[in-house]
């Protein structure tokens, strides 16, 4: 077994170092070491078949309507009503633009589902804004890129749809109800810090907005609002399942869009195109990490750790600290969506032995992989919030540091208090 574990690590690592992309890396790998270690199998007709059969699953059909959803609300002027109505509640506070983009981030992501939406979309808007009014451009964009990965916590979620798949069908009403409440809190507790920097740089405060502005930015956001209740009120009330929520946020948003009048063919026809090449992306990374999870399951991978880590402890909070460290460094240079379908299948059962409800550890796997987006030399939404800031990673990195150390304590937080993302959907079951 040690051979097909140094096999697979070892050409995984080289492909990714010489550049192959992660999809591409992980297929190859599984190739190499099924031909290498597995001569009773044909390595490439195994691995097709099983890419093939890791796709056909009915939930996998709500992310790319999500997708597209996000893309529609990208281009949909969605993201500035939401930073109006943000504005016109928390603009007069010192350093208020600041709070704006974190609130705004949580809730585009929070209707997006995606952490590269919020970032390329509220920072595309608010890092001009901040810029013209003395806001330092690094620190405006390590709040968004941190902030913008709240939205993959607060439901609706690609990533729990997926490890629902890895987990082998933990109920998604249920993971995303226990977003909701580690996602807040991962937003506040940002704020917090983002606190203690405004009052070191002492930015004024901005001008108060009347009721009368509060309430129009309200109702003209509150369209944008109303998503989130009808999605997931839905899926949590039966009346609809996920994939079929995704299809009504679509039409939800395409209809919005146009009331907005932000939205013609033209723009559309990208939306769509985009969309479909995101899809394509994502597709084949679901497909080549299912076959990952496939020959370690054959070479008996996931019970050999199991048995490495029980014998280290079996406390299940130390066991938890143990994989949270591995899903920190394993997040620094693997995507979410193969992270979390290679490794929930070892981890999960080793974490059922000892008591771990699954809802709660992907709650705690899903915010772990967060920061890794955050986190070069892979992270996505880095990449994109230094983009969208006209920075450099380099410059970034100084404020992003203590932001990392906020997520560190948030994520211990919700590992070692279960209840944080458990009493939401206790209360509704």
């Amino acid at each position: 077994m040690i051979s097909e574990i140094l096999v697979l690590v070892i050409t995984f690592t080289v492909l990714l170092g010489i550049g192959v992309p992660v999809a591409w890396s992980i297929g190859i790998s599984c190739i190499c070491t099924m031909i290498l270690t597995i001569d009773s199998l044909p390595a490439l007709t195994t691995v097709a078949q099983r890419m093939a059969t890791g796709l056909d699953s009915f939930s996998l059909l709500a992310i790319p309507f999500f997708i597209l959803a996000g893309q529609i609300m990208n281009q949909g002027g969605i993201a500035n009503r939401l930073i109006n109505f943000a504005k016109s509640l928390i603009g007069a506070l010192p350093g208020g633009l600041i709070y704006v983009n974190v609130i705004a981030a949580m809730l585009f992501g929070a209707i997006s589902g995606s952490a590269v939406a919020a970032a390329s979309a509220i920072g595309g808007i608010m890092a001009p804004r901040m810029e013209k009014e003395g806001y330092s451009r690094e620190f405006g964009a390590a709040i968004n890129v941190t902030s913008s990965t709240t939205g993959l916590v607060i439901p609706p979620s690609n990533v729990f749809i997926v490890y629902s798949l890895a987990s082998g069908g933990v109920s998604i009403a249920a993971l995303f109800l226990a977003g909701y409440l580690p996602g807040i809190l991962m937003g506040l507790a940002l704020m917090l810090a983002a606190t203690y920097w405004i009052r070191k740089k002492k930015y004024p405060a901005g001008e108060r907005s009347s009721i009368r502005t509060i309430a129009g930015t309200f109702l003209d956001a509150f369209p944008s609002l109303l998503l989130l209740v009808v999605v997931i009120g839905g899926i949590v009330s039966g009346i609809f399942t996920a994939t079929e929520a995704s299809g009504i946020a679509v039409f939800y948003t395409l209809i919005l869009s146009l009331i907005y009048r932000e939205m013609d063919l033209k723009r559309l026809y990208e939306v769509f195109l985009s969309s479909i090449n995101t899809t394509a992306v994502v597709a084949l990374l679901i497909a080549t990490s299912m076959s990952m999870s496939w020959v370690l399951s054959y070479e008996d991978i996931p019970q050999s750790v199991s048995e490495v880590l029980l014998s280290i402890s079996d406390n299940k909070y130390v066991i938890l600290l143990i994989i949270n460290l591995l899903l920190l460094v394993v997040g620094t240079f693997m995507d979410m969506t193969p992270a979390v379908l290679i490794f929930t299948p070892i981890f999960l059962p080793v974490l059922k032995d000892l008591g771990v409800d699954p809802v709660h550890f992907g709650v705690v796997m899903v915010m772990n992989l967060c920061v890794g987006l955050c986190t070069p030399p892979v992270g996505s939404v880095l990449f994109i919030g230094v983009g969208v800031a006209r920075t450099t990673i380099q410059k970034v990195m100084k404020p992003l540091l203590p932001l990392y150390l906020v997520m560190a304590v948030v994520l211990l937080l919700v590992t070692f208090i279960p209840l944080i993302s458990l009493w939401l959907p206790g209360f509704f079951d």
